[in-house]
C-alpha cells in the first residue's frame, strides 16, 4: 500500500493536486497536514478516508515523524529539511520520495536586481538540457535556500531520499478540492483594475512569465506520484533514470503571456461587464506596483520565462486546459464579488425573494 503525505490540502495548488491523486488512486493511504479543526473538518468532509495530523510548516517534529511513515511526500510550502529528515529513515534499498513545490520567481532574480521592470527580455530557461543554470543560480534568487536543501537531499542522507522540484509559473483556473479556490497574481491583477477603475501595467508593460492551468499542474503532481510509487526509476533520459535528484527539476508550462497584453484583456472585459468605465491600461512605476500589491513590481514586472520540456520529455506530461485570457472574466467575477461590486447567485436569489 502506497502512503503518501501531504501538506497544503486546503490550499489552491494543493488541495488540487490532492484531488486529482486521489480520483486516480483511491488505493493509496494518504495522511493530510492541516492547521486547525475547521480545516480539518472541510477535508474530512470530502474525503473522509484521508487521516488527519494537526500542525503548522514549524511543527518540526511532527512533520519528521510523519513523513518518516510515508513512501511519497507532496510538499507545497517550505519546511523542506524536516521531511527530508523524515524520509531519511528508510533504507537506501526502498527510499522515501519528496515532490516539493517551488516557483519561476526564481527566474526573476535578474530583474529584480537590476530594477529593470517592465522592460522584454530574451532569456528562456530550459529545465531538460539546460538544467545544470536553473539548479545553479544564485542563492539570493527567490526560492533557491529552500531549493537548495530539496536538490542536495539524496547526497546528503546517501540515497535515503529522492526529491523532484516542481516550479509553476503563473496558475490560473477554478481549481477542485477544499480551501482557498484563487490563486495569486491574476486575481491581484483583476482587484487592482476594479479598484482603480483601469488596466495596470509596469513600466512598458512588456515583461513574460509562463502560466499553467492548476488542472495540468495537477496533472504533473500525480505523474510524478505514480512514478515514485512505482520505485522511481521507469521514466529515463539518454539511458539514465531522470526523474529525481539534481536533475529532477520541473517547469510546468502551457505557453506564456505578456503582461501589458493580459492588463488590456482584464480592462476591457471588465468594461465589457460593466464594472469599470474605459479600457484604459496606465503604467506604473516598480514602487507603485508594490503599493498596489506586495511584490507587485516583480510578479507584473519581471520576466520568468522557462520550457517545461523535461515534463513533456521525460514524463509525457501533456497540458490541455484552457488559455490564461480564457479565465479573465471569472477571475473578475470573483474579485467584483469579493469587492462588494456584484452579488453572488445565492445572495441575489435571497434577494429577489
Amino acid at each position: 500500500m502506497t502512503k503518501l503525505f501531504v501538506t497544503g490540502a486546503t490550499g489552491y495548488i494543493g488541495g488540487d493536486a490532492l484531488k486529482a491523486i486521489i480520483a486516480a488512486h483511491p488505493e493509496y493511504e494518504i495522511t493530510a497536514l492541516v492547521r486547525n479543526s475547521d480545516k480539518g473538518a472541510q477535508v474530512a468532509a470530502v474525503y473522509p478516508k484521508v487521516s488527519l495530523v494537526y500542525g503548522d510548516l514549524d511543527s518540526t517534529d511532527l512533520l519528521t515523524k510523519e513523513a518518516s511513515k510515508a513512501d511519497i511526500v507532496c510538499h507545497h510550502a517550505p519546511a523542506a529539511t524536516a521531511l527530508t529528515t523524515g524520509l531519511a529513515t528508510h533504507p537506501p534499498s526502498n527510499p522515501g520520495f519528496l515532490i516539493h513545490t517551488s516557483g519561476t520567481g526564481i527566474l526573476l532574480y535578474a530583474d529584480i536586481h537590476s530594477k529593470t521592470y517592465g522592460e522584454a527580455s530574451p532569456k528562456i530557461y530550459d529545465d531538460l538540457d539546460g538544467v545544470a543554470e536553473i539548479t545553479s543560480l544564485p542563492d539570493d534568487a527567490p526560492h533557491r535556500p529552500v531549493d537548495k536543501i530539496v536538490l542536495g537531499a539524496e547526497e546528503e542522507f546517501g540515497g535515503r531520499v529522492r526529491t523532484a522540484i516542481v516550479c509553476p509559473p503563473t496558475i490560473y483556473g477554478s481549481r477542485r478540492g477544499v480551501g482557498n479556490g484563487v490563486s495569486h497574481q491574476l486575481p491581484e491583477l483583476c482587484r487592482v483594475t476594479l479598484e482603480r477603475g483601469y488596466g495596470v501595467q509596469v513600466g512598458k508593460g512588456l515583461t513574460r512569465w509562463g502560466n499553467v492551468h492548476v488542472h495540468d499542474l495537477s496533472s504533473l503532481y500525480l505523474k510524478l506520484v505514480e512514478e515514485a510509487a512505482a520505485g522511481g526509476s521507469t521514466a529515463e533520459w539518454e539511458g539514465k533514470p531522470a526523474t529525481w535528484g539534481r536533475e529532477g527539476y520541473y517547469f510546468c508550462e502551457n505557453g506564456e503571456h505578456v503582461w501589458g497584453e493580459l492588463a488590456g484583456v482584464v480592462a476591457r472585459e471588465a468594461k465589457g461587464m460593466g464594472l469599470i468605465g474605459g479600457e484604459e491600461v496606465r503604467s506604473l512605476t516598480g514602487e507603485e506596483a508594490d503599493g498596489c500589491s506586495a511584490w507587485g513590481s516583480a510578479m507584473w514586472g519581471a520576466n520568468s520565462r522557462g520550457r517545461a520540456k523535461r515534463a513533456r520529455v521525460v514524463l509525457g506530461w501533456k497540458a490541455v486546459g484552457g488559455t490564461i485570457e480564457e479565465d479573465v472574466r471569472g477571475a473578475l467575477e470573483v474579485q467584483a464579488r469579493a469587492l462588494g461590486m456584484v452579488k453572488g447567485h445565492a445572495v441575489k436569489a435571497a434577494g429577489d425573494a
